[in-house]
Parts: structure tokens; C-alpha cells; sequence
């Protein structure tokens, strides 16, 4: 089978790799002419141009986008659906928020374009470690592309599916990206609270082989993070700033609108905006009321 990969960052480029190690057909584009050139590298067709990638896709066609969400993937995809034909199809397998991949959907259905919003978890590791597929759309398209996502999942009858309509690919991945918020941080606090015993010593190496045999908490994130502290025992040099993708921000207020209680996706939202927080006025805030009230010492910055 053949299909286009338009954005060839990591994941776009691996993912495009382990499609033409599947035996699929890729053509690959990307503004960086290196992105392109890096993935010719490992076997895909190179285009030029969107022109250029259209012409070499025989019909009906199957475009991939791997972009970030909002304007570069919005854009694209107007740009793209002005080349296309009926019947042709897009996915989009970025981040994007499931209600603009609701109205992505419908504006592409007055085109005549199918559409396919595929959650797609799995990272930079994808090559090795393969892909999960979140997929919303109609199901013929689902069984047309088949093809391509039993080659990116794990295997034909294992990880991925169609999970809903338009936008509940979408959707899917963000409450995903929710509990990865949660998962991370409790993994973080327990391992935090592990380095503070300073007086067992405790290696956290040692800890984490432990757990990932045996034990309810072993998962690919705390191989992760037996990783990083192989690599770095003390992280002193990694900064404590979290940044966020906003798919953890969607899933928050999603929970709110439907009055779902989410406390632990939720302030593991908020501890990464805590993370950020250099000035600290609400703890400052805190320690000034104290001796207000109290007469409790307020300890001064130092000059």
C-alpha cells in the first residue's frame, strides 16, 4: 500500500520508516529540505512540494499529517484539501483538539475528502517500541487504511482501533495524555519521597529494576524514569520547568464541562504550571501572613 507523511520530525520520520520496513510505499515531505533528505535516507520517496507529493500518489490517495496542532496543521490541511480529488483521503495524527477535528471533518465531507483523526501515542520510541492508534472516522475508511495501522501497531489485533465517529480519535488521546500527566507525576513524588530517606541510602536505579518485575506499578514510564536516573543519579542537570501540550489542559476543562471530578489529572496540570513559577507571590504571600497574624518569623531574600 502507499500513502503520503507530510511533517518528518522525529515521529513523522519514524513512523514513515517502519511503514517502508513494512513493505508500504512513503512519500515523505516537510519544509526542511533535511527532513526530507533524512528520510529519502531511510527509503522514503521525497517530494518537493505538496504539488509534487499529490502527483506521486496514485488514487485514491492517503495523506498523513504529522504536524503540531492548531495553524501548522490547519493550514496544511486547507492548502492540501484544495489538491486533492473525491474520495482521497487525510489523517490527522497530531494532537489537534477533537472539536476543530469535528469541524476539520465536516469541512472536508463538503469536499468530498475522508478523514481520519488517529490519537497516535508511542513518541520517538515508535521504531523500536511501535505505536498505539486512537482512531475516529468512518469505518470503511478505518478498513481501507488498515494496512498501514496494523504495520505501525503492535501487532494486527493489538493496539489500535477505530474508538468513535470524527473527533473521537481526538479525544481519546487527550483523556490519554491526562493520565500520563497523573502517571508521571505520582512516579515523580514517589521517587522524590524515596531520595529524602537519606539515611537508608536508597538507589533509585536499584528500585526501579525491582518494581518492573513483579510489582502493580511496573510500566513503560518507569522504565523511563529507571533510565533517566541511570543517566543522571541526582538530575541536577535537568531544569525544573515542565512544560505542557495543552492536551492536559483540554482534558481538565473537558472534566469540568461535563462535571466529572478529575483531581489528579487536574493538579498534575497544575503542579507543571507550579514548576514554572520563579517568583513564587503565593508563597511569599503565605509566609508573609504568617507574620502578620502570628508573629511567625518571615525569612528575607538575601541580598
Amino acid at each position: 500500500m502507499e500513502m503520503a507523511m507530510i511533517g518528518l520530525g522525529k515521529m513523522g520520520l519514524n513512523m514513515a520508516t517502519r511503514l517502508v520496513r513494512a513493505g508500504h510505499r512513503v512519500v515523505g515531505y516537510a519544509r526542511s529540505a533535511d527532513g526530507v533528505a533524512a528520510a529519502v535516507g531511510r527509503g522514503v520517496d521525497g517530494a518537493s512540494s505538496l504539488d509534487d507529493l499529490v502527483g506521486k500518489l496514485s488514487r485514491p490517495r492517503a495523506v498523513w499529517l504529522m504536524l503540531p496542532a492548531g495553524e501548522a496543521t490547519g493550514s496544511t490541511l486547507e492548502t492540501l484539501a484544495t489538491k486533492l480529488d473525491k474520495d482521497d483521503a487525510i489523517i490527522d495524527g497530531g494532537n489537534s483538539n477533537y472539536r476543530a477535528t469535528i469541524a476539520r471533518a465536516a469541512r472536508l465531507r463538503s469536499l468530498e475528502i475522508d478523514f481520519a483523526d488517529v490519537g497516535t501515542s508511542g513518541g520517538v520510541w515508535g521504531l523500536t517500541e511501535v505505536y498505539s492508534l486512537m482512531i475516529g472516522g468512518n469505518r470503511g475508511l478505518v478498513d481501507r487504511l488498515r494496512p498501514i495501522f496494523e504495520a505501525l501497531a503492535p501487532a494486527a489485533d493489538r493496539g489500535w482501533g477505530r474508538v468513535g465517529p470524527h473527533g473521537a480519535g481526538h479525544f481519546v488521546k487527550m483523556v490519554h495524555n491526562g493520565i500520563e500527566y497523573g502517571m508521571m507525576q505520582a512516579l515523580a513524588e514517589g521517587f522524590s519521597v524515596l531520595r529524602a530517606k537519606q539515611e537508608f541510602d536508597l538507589d533509585l536505579v536499584e528500585v526501579a529494576r525491582i518494581w518492573q518485575d513483579g510489582s502493580v506499578v511496573r510500566s513503560w514510564l518507569l522504565d523511563l524514569a529507571g533510565r533517566a536516573l541511570r543517566e543522571e543519579p541526582d538530575l541536577s542537570g535537568v531544569r525544573p520547568w515542565i512544560e505542557d501540550s495543552g492536551e492536559g489542559r483540554w482534558a481538565a476543562r473537558e472534566a469540568i464541562d461535563l462535571g466529572v471530578a478529575a483531581p489528579i489529572l487536574t493538579l498534575a496540570l497544575q503542579m507543571r504550571f507550579a514548576s514554572r513559577d520563579t517568583v513564587n507571590f503565593a508563597a511569599r504571600m503565605v509566609a508573609a501572613l504568617r507574620g502578620q497574624f502570628g508573629g511567625h518569623g518571615v525569612p528575607k531574600v538575601e541580598q
